[in-house]
């Protein structure tokens, strides 16, 4: 796949005439943990604004992101295939990185007939695809349908239990990110819920090429409007050749980056991430700070949240506290009871399309 094509769907701002160096961007971000029936409304909100350097934009008021985070690790993740149809790059949930609190996996996949996700059930996460190319159409047993499409995200609380199937959108490669967020012990069982936006609904923002799509939190004065149970910013980069960007990310996050094409340097790094290439940072420091190379642009995916510090036991499609939670939902789910009661007797129509093939 060529930068251009990977790019297309979400180009950097064209390039200025003059050979001027790139200012240094800073963005403002937000970030909210929304209210739920039942919950106390929280908030966070992190305001910062750029170092005194020449060329720097000050985008807000508030602390100023002094210490960018070091690089703690650069994982390279190689294109797996796993069945006829399916691959996957993985960059979290691997040997390497079994999880990243409260990250538990991140995916570039992508998948083509016959490749597919046959009715499955899901407890104890949020389940996060953003579609790169292509799409995927789903089918839940609430009755809940569609597809999405390039550029699209559907944000997925599985909570007490969902039961779905995933299929292809189309003929040839779909391809796109998959994140699974842990779900805090208090949150394990609350009711599911999707939320989906359209590509053109992302909110998005341009500033001295960095352009931001936001999926979850808010930067450059435009905010998400999912919901979701653990707070979250999750930003879309592109960046022309040799644009910068410092990106405040709160103390005591989890933070990474994927890098989806071209190729970035993170932190004080002397080489730089290329596509396919997830970065993880520090705890230390008050922000993530990102350069394009004068050679290519970059486009990444910069994801951060804060870690529920819990005891974790994922096995196949459930991710609890303890072994004794994970068998518990295998046998509510086979006994139909405790969030799985819809799935007695329910089948996707992709089963009934499957069926009626053969």
């Amino acid at each position: 796949m060529s930068a251009a094509a990977c790019i297309s769907s979400f180009p950097p701002p064209p390039m200025a005439a003059a050979a001027a160096p790139a200012p240094e961007t800073t963005i403002d971000v937000f970030v909210v943990a929304q209210p739920h029936a039942g919950d106390r409304r929280r908030r966070q909100k992190v305001q910062h604004r750029s170092v005194s350097c020449e060329g720097d934009v000050v985008a807000g008021g508030g602390r100023t992101v002094r210490r960018p985070r070091a690089v703690a690790r650069t994982l390279e993740c190689e294109r797996r295939v796993v069945g006829e149809g399916f691959a996957v790059r993985r960059g979290i949930g691997r040997k390497e990185l079994d999880s990243l609190d409260p990250f538990i996996s991140l995916d570039e996949f992508e998948f083509s007939p016959p490749a597919g996700f046959h009715d499955h059930p899901h407890r104890g996460f949020e389940n996060v695809t953003y579609m790169l190319e292509g799409g995927f159409s789903y089918h839940d047993f609430s009755g809940h349908k569609g597809t999405i499409n390039t550029g699209d995200v559907q944000w997925m609380t599985a909570g007490r239990g969902v039961v779905h199937a995933e299929m292809p959108g189309g003929h040839g490669v779909q391809r796109g990110i998959n994140l699974w967020i842990n779900l805090s012990s208090k949150d394990k069982m609350v009711e599911p819920r999707y939320q989906e936006l359209a590509s053109h609904d992302i909110p998005a923002a341009e500033r001295d090429g960095v352009s931001v799509k936001v999926i979850a939190g808010e930067a450059l004065g435009a905010r998400s409007p999912l919901q979701t149970r653990t707070p979250a910013l999750c930003l879309d980069v592109a960046m022309r050749p040799g644009a910068r960007l410092r990106a405040p990310v709160p103390p005591g996050w989890s933070a990474c980056s994927y890098v989806i094409d071209g190729e970035a340097v993170f932190g004080d790094e002397a080489a730089a991430a290329g596509a396919h290439t997830c970065v993880v940072f520090g705890g230390g420091g008050d922000g993530v700070a990102a350069r394009a190379t004068e050679r290519s642009a970059a486009r990444f995916l910069l994801v951060a949240a804060p870690p529920h510090g819990e005891a974790v036991v994922k096995d196949g499609p459930f991710v609890m506290n303890t072994r004794e939670e994970v068998e518990q939902a295998r046998d509510d789910y086979r006994n139909r009871r405790n969030g799985f009661e819809m799935a007695a007797g329910w089948s996707s129509d992709h089963v009934a399309t499957a069926a009626a093939a053969h």
